[in-house]
Protein backbone atom coordinates (compact mmCIF):
# COMPACT_ATOMS: atom_id res chain seq x y z
CA UNK A 1 0.00 0.00 0.00
CA UNK A 2 1.89 3.37 -1.17
CA UNK A 3 1.40 6.51 0.78
CA UNK A 4 -0.28 8.66 -1.88
CA UNK A 5 -0.43 11.79 0.85
CA UNK A 6 1.37 13.08 3.92
CA UNK A 7 -0.75 11.84 6.36
CA UNK A 8 -2.16 8.96 4.83
CA UNK A 9 -1.93 6.13 6.89
CA UNK A 10 -4.22 3.53 6.09
CA UNK A 11 -6.37 3.14 3.01
CA UNK A 12 -9.20 1.42 1.58
CA UNK A 13 -8.85 -0.75 -2.05
CA UNK A 14 -11.57 -0.68 -4.54
CA UNK A 15 -11.55 -1.94 -7.63
CA UNK A 16 -8.32 -4.09 -9.10
CA UNK A 17 -8.08 -3.30 -13.08
CA UNK A 18 -5.88 -6.23 -13.49
CA UNK A 19 -6.17 -9.92 -12.39
CA UNK A 20 -3.53 -12.06 -11.69
CA UNK A 21 -2.24 -13.34 -15.13
CA UNK A 22 -2.54 -9.85 -16.79
CA UNK A 23 0.60 -8.21 -18.07
CA UNK A 24 1.47 -4.79 -16.68
CA UNK A 25 2.97 -1.89 -18.46
CA UNK A 26 4.22 1.56 -17.29
CA UNK A 27 1.57 4.35 -16.45
CA UNK A 28 -1.44 1.60 -16.12
CA UNK A 29 -4.05 1.74 -13.79
CA UNK A 30 -4.10 -1.40 -11.79
CA UNK A 31 -6.12 -0.84 -8.73
CA UNK A 32 -8.42 2.36 -7.24
CA UNK A 33 -7.70 3.17 -3.59
CA UNK A 34 -10.16 5.65 -1.51
CA UNK A 35 -6.74 7.81 0.46
CA UNK A 36 -7.44 9.99 3.84
CA UNK A 37 -8.15 12.83 0.99
CA UNK A 38 -9.58 11.23 -1.94
CA UNK A 39 -10.18 7.95 -4.32
CA UNK A 40 -7.44 7.88 -6.68
CA UNK A 41 -5.78 5.66 -8.99
CA UNK A 42 -2.52 3.98 -8.31
CA UNK A 43 -0.79 3.79 -11.74
CA UNK A 44 1.79 1.10 -12.35
CA UNK A 45 5.92 2.08 -12.91
CA UNK A 46 6.84 -1.03 -14.15
CA UNK A 47 6.92 -3.80 -16.68
CA UNK A 48 5.85 -7.36 -15.25
CA UNK A 49 2.99 -9.68 -14.41
CA UNK A 50 0.50 -9.90 -11.91
CA UNK A 51 0.73 -12.77 -10.17
CA UNK A 52 -1.31 -12.55 -7.23
CA UNK A 53 -3.58 -10.72 -5.39
CA UNK A 54 -3.11 -10.41 -1.63
CA UNK A 55 -5.92 -7.71 -0.62
CA UNK A 56 -9.18 -8.01 -2.20
CA UNK A 57 -11.91 -5.14 -3.28
CA UNK A 58 -13.44 -3.61 -0.77
CA UNK A 59 -10.78 -4.21 2.11
CA UNK A 60 -10.44 -1.23 4.32
CA UNK A 61 -8.23 0.93 6.27
CA UNK A 62 -5.32 -1.51 5.44
CA UNK A 63 -1.97 0.38 6.55
CA UNK A 64 0.76 2.08 4.35
CA UNK A 65 3.16 -0.53 3.45
CA UNK A 66 1.38 -3.45 3.75
CA UNK A 67 1.62 -5.63 0.78
CA UNK A 68 -1.46 -5.71 -1.14
CA UNK A 69 -0.51 -8.02 -4.37
CA UNK A 70 2.62 -9.61 -6.12
CA UNK A 71 4.09 -8.84 -9.42
CA UNK A 72 6.80 -11.17 -11.64
CA UNK A 73 8.71 -10.22 -14.32
CA UNK A 74 8.22 -13.30 -16.04
CA UNK A 75 4.39 -14.74 -16.56
CA UNK A 76 6.15 -18.43 -16.15
CA UNK A 77 6.47 -17.64 -12.30
CA UNK A 78 2.88 -17.06 -12.06
CA UNK A 79 1.34 -20.14 -10.67
CA UNK A 80 4.38 -20.80 -7.85
CA UNK A 81 2.34 -17.52 -6.25
CA UNK A 82 -1.36 -19.78 -6.54
CA UNK A 83 -1.12 -20.41 -3.02
CA UNK A 84 0.73 -17.38 -2.04
CA UNK A 85 -0.96 -15.66 1.09
CA UNK A 86 0.03 -11.94 3.24
CA UNK A 87 1.38 -14.02 5.89
CA UNK A 88 3.69 -15.47 3.29
CA UNK A 89 4.29 -11.89 2.12
CA UNK A 90 5.46 -10.82 5.82
CA UNK A 91 1.70 -10.37 7.47
CA UNK A 92 -0.47 -7.30 7.96
CA UNK A 93 0.17 -4.35 10.29
CA UNK A 94 -1.82 -2.03 11.68
CA UNK A 95 -1.82 2.18 10.19
CA UNK A 96 0.53 4.15 12.01
CA UNK A 97 -1.20 7.24 14.52
CA UNK A 98 -2.06 10.31 11.55
CA UNK A 99 0.49 13.33 11.69
CA UNK A 100 -0.49 16.17 13.73
CA UNK A 101 0.14 19.40 10.91
CA UNK A 102 0.62 19.45 7.07
CA UNK A 103 3.55 22.24 6.06
CA UNK A 104 1.57 23.90 3.38
CA UNK A 105 4.67 25.40 2.14
CA UNK A 106 4.48 25.84 -1.61
CA UNK A 107 8.24 25.76 -2.16
CA UNK A 108 8.39 22.81 -0.82
CA UNK A 109 7.62 18.74 -1.98
CA UNK A 110 5.71 17.25 0.32
CA UNK A 111 7.17 14.43 2.81
CA UNK A 112 6.29 11.57 2.26
CA UNK A 113 4.94 8.35 5.09
CA UNK A 114 8.01 5.68 5.24
CA UNK A 115 6.98 2.23 3.42
CA UNK A 116 8.00 -0.85 2.29
CA UNK A 117 10.46 -0.27 -0.95
CA UNK A 118 7.47 -0.66 -3.68
CA UNK A 119 8.26 -0.54 -7.27
CA UNK A 120 5.52 1.37 -8.00
CA UNK A 121 5.13 5.01 -8.77
CA UNK A 122 4.17 7.15 -4.73
CA UNK A 123 2.54 9.64 -6.63
CA UNK A 124 0.19 8.61 -8.96
CA UNK A 125 -1.00 10.52 -12.31
CA UNK A 126 -3.68 10.30 -14.88
CA UNK A 127 -3.01 8.26 -17.78
CA UNK A 128 -5.81 10.42 -19.64
CA UNK A 129 -7.85 6.95 -20.30
CA UNK A 130 -11.58 6.95 -19.58
CA UNK A 131 -11.48 4.43 -16.23
CA UNK A 132 -14.53 3.98 -14.41
CA UNK A 133 -14.70 4.94 -10.78
CA UNK A 134 -15.82 2.75 -8.03
CA UNK A 135 -18.35 3.78 -5.15
CA UNK A 136 -17.70 1.90 -1.95
CA UNK A 137 -20.36 1.65 0.52
CA UNK A 138 -20.62 -1.62 2.97
CA UNK A 139 -18.81 -3.41 0.25
CA UNK A 140 -21.07 -2.21 -2.76
CA UNK A 141 -19.20 -1.12 -5.35
CA UNK A 142 -21.17 1.11 -8.38
CA UNK A 143 -20.13 2.47 -11.40
CA UNK A 144 -19.85 6.47 -11.59
CA UNK A 145 -23.11 6.63 -13.63
CA UNK A 146 -25.17 4.74 -11.29
CA UNK A 147 -23.80 6.81 -8.28
CA UNK A 148 -24.71 10.24 -9.81
CA UNK A 149 -28.79 8.72 -10.78
CA UNK A 150 -28.79 7.22 -7.25
CA UNK A 151 -27.87 10.54 -5.36
CA UNK A 152 -30.13 12.68 -7.41
CA UNK A 153 -33.54 10.44 -7.04
CA UNK A 154 -32.31 9.26 -3.21
CA UNK A 155 -32.27 5.70 -4.21
CA UNK A 156 -30.31 3.65 -1.68
CA UNK A 157 -27.36 2.08 -3.20
CA UNK A 158 -26.71 -0.94 -0.73
CA UNK A 159 -30.25 -2.14 -1.29
CA UNK A 160 -29.37 -2.74 -5.02
CA UNK A 161 -27.75 -5.97 -6.50
CA UNK A 162 -25.31 -5.35 -9.31
CA UNK A 163 -25.14 -6.78 -12.50
CA UNK A 164 -22.33 -5.79 -13.63
CA UNK A 165 -18.61 -7.27 -13.69
CA UNK A 166 -17.43 -8.90 -10.18
CA UNK A 167 -20.80 -7.52 -8.76
CA UNK A 168 -20.92 -3.99 -9.65
CA UNK A 169 -23.77 -2.03 -9.63
CA UNK A 170 -25.01 -0.51 -13.37
CA UNK A 171 -26.70 2.47 -13.88
CA UNK A 172 -29.43 -0.30 -15.56
CA UNK A 173 -29.86 -1.86 -11.83
CA UNK A 174 -30.53 1.70 -10.17
CA UNK A 175 -33.24 2.41 -12.90
CA UNK A 176 -35.09 -0.95 -12.70
CA UNK A 177 -34.88 -0.89 -8.92
CA UNK A 178 -36.85 2.57 -9.08
CA UNK A 179 -39.25 1.47 -11.72
CA UNK A 180 -39.78 -2.02 -9.44
CA UNK A 181 -41.67 0.43 -6.67
CA UNK A 182 -38.61 0.06 -4.42
CA UNK A 183 -38.25 3.44 -4.56
CA UNK A 184 -40.82 6.42 -4.16
CA UNK A 185 -41.76 8.54 -6.66
CA UNK A 186 -39.69 11.67 -6.26
CA UNK A 187 -37.08 9.56 -5.17
CA UNK A 188 -38.09 9.08 -1.60
CA UNK A 189 -36.74 5.62 -0.57
CA UNK A 190 -39.00 3.07 1.13
CA UNK A 191 -38.08 2.70 4.59
CA UNK A 192 -38.32 -1.04 5.83
CA UNK A 193 -41.30 -1.45 8.48
CA UNK A 194 -40.10 -0.52 11.72
CA UNK A 195 -36.63 1.15 11.02
CA UNK A 196 -36.31 4.72 11.84
CA UNK A 197 -32.74 5.37 10.38
CA UNK A 198 -29.94 4.74 8.39
CA UNK A 199 -26.25 3.69 9.29
CA UNK A 200 -24.19 5.07 6.94
CA UNK A 201 -20.22 4.20 7.28
CA UNK A 202 -17.68 6.43 7.91
CA UNK A 203 -15.09 6.71 5.05
CA UNK A 204 -11.56 7.50 5.40
CA UNK A 205 -12.09 11.32 3.80
CA UNK A 206 -14.83 11.62 6.41
CA UNK A 207 -12.35 10.58 9.39
CA UNK A 208 -9.90 13.16 8.19
CA UNK A 209 -12.53 15.86 8.07
CA UNK A 210 -13.33 15.19 11.55
CA UNK A 211 -10.22 14.89 12.84
CA UNK A 212 -8.57 18.21 11.27
CA UNK A 213 -11.53 20.48 11.92
CA UNK A 214 -11.75 19.18 15.74
CA UNK A 215 -7.73 19.56 15.55
CA UNK A 216 -8.63 23.51 14.29
CA UNK A 217 -11.43 24.04 16.87
CA UNK A 218 -9.60 22.57 19.64
CA UNK A 219 -6.30 24.37 19.29
CA UNK A 220 -6.50 27.49 17.16
CA UNK A 221 -7.70 30.06 18.93
CA UNK A 222 -10.47 31.50 16.27
CA UNK A 223 -11.97 35.18 16.01
CA UNK A 224 -14.06 36.92 13.46
CA UNK A 225 -14.30 39.52 11.35
CA UNK A 226 -17.19 40.61 9.35
CA UNK A 227 -17.99 42.99 6.68
CA UNK A 228 -20.24 43.96 3.53
CA UNK A 229 -19.08 43.98 -0.10
CA UNK A 230 -20.81 46.42 -2.54
CA UNK A 231 -20.61 44.48 -5.15
CA UNK A 232 -22.66 46.21 -8.00
CA UNK A 233 -19.10 47.56 -9.76
CA UNK A 234 -17.95 43.90 -9.53
CA UNK A 235 -20.98 42.99 -11.16
CA UNK A 236 -21.35 45.03 -13.88
CA UNK A 237 -17.65 44.62 -15.31
CA UNK A 238 -17.85 40.86 -14.78
CA UNK A 239 -21.16 41.22 -17.21
CA UNK A 240 -19.62 43.38 -19.46
CA UNK A 241 -16.20 41.27 -19.58
CA UNK A 242 -18.36 38.19 -19.93
CA UNK A 243 -20.34 39.95 -23.20
CA UNK A 244 -16.77 40.49 -24.74
CA UNK A 245 -15.79 36.78 -23.96
CA UNK A 246 -17.38 35.18 -27.19
CA UNK A 247 -17.47 32.44 -25.21
CA UNK A 248 -13.75 31.69 -24.36
CA UNK A 249 -15.13 32.26 -20.82
CA UNK A 250 -17.51 33.27 -18.28
CA UNK A 251 -16.39 34.73 -15.07
CA UNK A 252 -18.32 34.05 -12.04
CA UNK A 253 -18.39 36.31 -8.54
CA UNK A 254 -16.30 33.74 -6.76
CA UNK A 255 -13.33 34.24 -9.69
CA UNK A 256 -13.72 37.94 -8.32
CA UNK A 257 -13.38 37.42 -4.93
CA UNK A 258 -10.54 34.90 -5.59
CA UNK A 259 -8.43 37.55 -6.92
CA UNK A 260 -9.66 39.93 -4.70
CA UNK A 261 -8.77 37.55 -1.64
CA UNK A 262 -4.90 37.24 -3.71
CA UNK A 263 -4.37 40.86 -3.61
CA UNK A 264 -4.77 41.51 -0.01
CA UNK A 265 -3.04 38.53 0.89
CA UNK A 266 -0.03 40.06 -0.99
CA UNK A 267 -0.74 43.49 0.91
CA UNK A 268 -0.90 41.94 4.39
CA UNK A 269 1.44 38.95 4.07
CA UNK A 270 0.83 38.21 7.89
CA UNK A 271 -2.36 36.62 6.83
CA UNK A 272 -0.99 34.41 4.33
CA UNK A 273 1.01 32.44 6.87
CA UNK A 274 0.63 28.89 8.94
CA UNK A 275 1.26 27.79 12.20
CA UNK A 276 3.88 25.13 12.10
CA UNK A 277 4.58 24.63 15.74
CA UNK A 278 6.32 21.30 15.17
CA UNK A 279 9.09 23.43 13.64
CA UNK A 280 8.81 26.21 15.71
CA UNK A 281 8.01 28.84 13.12
CA UNK A 282 4.87 30.91 11.54
CA UNK A 283 5.50 30.25 8.04
CA UNK A 284 4.85 33.52 5.84
CA UNK A 285 4.59 32.62 2.14
CA UNK A 286 5.22 35.12 -0.68
CA UNK A 287 3.16 33.17 -2.79
CA UNK A 288 -1.37 33.59 -2.86
CA UNK A 289 -2.11 29.54 -3.36
CA UNK A 290 -5.84 30.14 -3.25
CA UNK A 291 -7.69 26.63 -1.44
CA UNK A 292 -11.13 26.37 -2.98
CA UNK A 293 -13.75 24.62 -1.03
CA UNK A 294 -15.92 22.20 -3.24
CA UNK A 295 -18.54 20.12 -2.07
CA UNK A 296 -18.56 16.66 -3.63
CA UNK A 297 -20.94 13.81 -3.00
CA UNK A 298 -18.04 11.91 -0.69
CA UNK A 299 -17.01 15.17 1.28
CA UNK A 300 -15.74 18.14 1.12
CA UNK A 301 -12.48 19.08 -0.96
CA UNK A 302 -10.01 22.18 -1.28
CA UNK A 303 -8.52 22.29 -4.64
CA UNK A 304 -6.07 24.71 -4.76
CA UNK A 305 -5.75 27.85 -7.36
CA UNK A 306 -1.91 28.14 -7.53
CA UNK A 307 -0.02 31.56 -7.72
CA UNK A 308 -3.88 33.56 -7.69
CA UNK A 309 -2.28 36.97 -7.31
CA UNK A 310 -0.29 36.58 -10.87
CA UNK A 311 -3.09 35.22 -12.89
CA UNK A 312 -5.80 36.73 -14.61
CA UNK A 313 -9.42 36.57 -14.24
CA UNK A 314 -9.55 34.49 -17.65
CA UNK A 315 -6.83 31.94 -16.04
CA UNK A 316 -8.36 31.74 -12.72
CA UNK A 317 -11.88 31.07 -14.07
CA UNK A 318 -10.81 28.26 -15.76
CA UNK A 319 -8.19 26.67 -12.99
CA UNK A 320 -11.72 26.71 -10.67
CA UNK A 321 -13.52 24.82 -13.38
CA UNK A 322 -11.32 21.73 -14.14
CA UNK A 323 -10.21 21.58 -10.66
CA UNK A 324 -14.43 21.28 -9.78
CA UNK A 325 -15.06 18.72 -11.77
CA UNK A 326 -11.79 16.68 -10.85
CA UNK A 327 -12.71 16.83 -7.48
CA UNK A 328 -16.14 15.83 -8.05
CA UNK A 329 -15.45 12.80 -9.49
CA UNK A 330 -12.42 12.08 -6.89
CA UNK A 331 -9.78 12.43 -9.82
CA UNK A 332 -7.58 15.19 -7.80
CA UNK A 333 -4.20 14.63 -7.69
CA UNK A 334 -2.13 15.32 -4.81
CA UNK A 335 -0.28 18.23 -5.33
CA UNK A 336 -3.98 19.65 -6.73
CA UNK A 337 -5.40 19.73 -3.14
CA UNK A 338 -2.28 19.21 -0.48
CA UNK A 339 -1.10 23.01 0.26
CA UNK A 340 -2.73 26.08 -0.46
CA UNK A 341 -2.02 29.17 2.04
CA UNK A 342 -5.68 30.38 2.53
CA UNK A 343 -8.72 29.14 1.98
CA UNK A 344 -12.30 30.26 0.67
CA UNK A 345 -15.45 28.86 1.06
CA UNK A 346 -18.25 30.19 -0.75
CA UNK A 347 -22.15 29.32 -0.05
CA UNK A 348 -23.50 32.21 -2.14
CA UNK A 349 -24.72 30.15 -4.80
CA UNK A 350 -27.64 29.21 -2.21
CA UNK A 351 -29.40 32.23 -2.21
CA UNK A 352 -30.90 31.10 1.78
CA UNK A 353 -27.01 31.74 3.09
CA UNK A 354 -26.76 35.44 3.36
CA UNK A 355 -23.79 34.85 5.74
CA UNK A 356 -22.26 32.01 7.87
CA UNK A 357 -18.73 31.54 9.79
CA UNK A 358 -16.06 28.77 8.87
CA UNK A 359 -13.15 26.80 10.63
CA UNK A 360 -10.14 27.60 9.62
CA UNK A 361 -7.97 25.06 7.86
CA UNK A 362 -5.14 24.31 9.59
CA UNK A 363 -1.94 25.07 9.43
CA UNK A 364 -3.39 27.89 7.38
CA UNK A 365 -4.32 30.99 9.76
CA UNK A 366 -7.24 32.28 7.99
CA UNK A 367 -10.81 31.07 5.68
CA UNK A 368 -13.10 33.51 3.93
CA UNK A 369 -16.92 32.52 4.27
CA UNK A 370 -18.60 34.09 1.42
CA UNK A 371 -22.93 34.74 1.29
CA UNK A 372 -24.79 35.28 -1.19
CA UNK A 373 -25.63 38.56 -3.59
CA UNK A 374 -28.43 40.59 -2.07
CA UNK A 375 -30.34 43.51 -3.30
CA UNK A 376 -30.60 46.29 -0.78
CA UNK A 377 -32.72 49.77 -0.82
CA UNK A 378 -30.56 52.53 0.17
CA UNK A 379 -31.23 56.38 0.51
CA UNK A 380 -30.41 58.27 -2.46
CA UNK A 381 -28.96 61.81 -2.52
CA UNK A 382 -32.15 63.54 -3.53
CA UNK A 383 -34.18 61.17 -1.54
CA UNK A 384 -35.27 58.59 -2.97
CA UNK A 385 -34.36 54.97 -3.07
CA UNK A 386 -31.05 53.17 -4.87
CA UNK A 387 -30.47 49.80 -4.66
CA UNK A 388 -27.30 48.19 -3.93
CA UNK A 389 -25.80 44.92 -4.35
CA UNK A 390 -24.24 43.54 -1.07
CA UNK A 391 -22.38 40.34 -0.19
CA UNK A 392 -21.36 39.67 3.65
CA UNK A 393 -18.23 37.56 3.67
CA UNK A 394 -16.89 36.63 7.23
CA UNK A 395 -13.27 36.18 8.17
CA UNK A 396 -12.12 33.41 10.89
CA UNK A 397 -8.20 34.19 11.47
CA UNK A 398 -5.92 31.73 14.03
CA UNK A 399 -4.99 34.70 16.57
CA UNK A 400 -1.96 32.71 17.05
CA UNK A 401 -0.56 34.01 13.88
CA UNK A 402 -2.79 36.89 13.07
CA UNK A 403 -3.84 39.57 15.26
CA UNK A 404 -7.19 40.92 15.37
CA UNK A 405 -5.73 44.40 13.60
CA UNK A 406 -3.64 42.52 11.29
CA UNK A 407 -7.46 40.90 10.14
CA UNK A 408 -9.03 44.12 10.18
CA UNK A 409 -6.86 45.26 8.12
CA UNK A 410 -6.53 42.28 6.13
CA UNK A 411 -10.79 42.54 5.63
CA UNK A 412 -10.01 46.80 4.59
CA UNK A 413 -8.20 45.61 1.60
CA UNK A 414 -10.13 43.30 0.47
CA UNK A 415 -13.44 45.41 0.73
CA UNK A 416 -11.22 48.43 -1.60
CA UNK A 417 -10.41 46.25 -4.60
CA UNK A 418 -14.08 44.47 -4.48
CA UNK A 419 -15.67 47.65 -4.36
CA UNK A 420 -13.14 49.54 -6.94
CA UNK A 421 -13.02 46.11 -9.47
CA UNK A 422 -10.89 48.13 -11.72
CA UNK A 423 -7.81 47.28 -9.61
CA UNK A 424 -7.91 43.95 -10.21
CA UNK A 425 -6.98 44.59 -13.80
CA UNK A 426 -4.32 46.78 -13.04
Amino acid sequence: MPALSPTMTAGNIGAWNKQPGDTLSPGEVLVEIETDKAQMDFEFQDDGVLAKILVPSGEKDVAVGNPIAVYVEDSGDVPAFESFTIDDAGGAKAPAPPPKEESLDSSEPPKKETSVPQPQSQEPESSGKPLETVLERDRIFASPAAKKFALENGIPLKNIKGTGENGRITKADVENYQSSGAAAPGGIPLAAPGTTYTDIPLTAMRKTIATRLMQSKNTAPHYYVQTTLNVSKLLKLREALNAQADGKYKLSINDFIIKASAHALIKVPQVNSSWLEAEGVIRQYNVADISVAVATPVGLMTPIVKFAHARGLESISAEVKALGAKAKESKLKPEEYQGGTFTISNMGMNPAVDRFTAIVNPPQAAILAVGTVTKVPLEAEDGGIQWEQQIVVNGSFDHRVVDGAVGAEFMKVLKEVVENPLQLLI
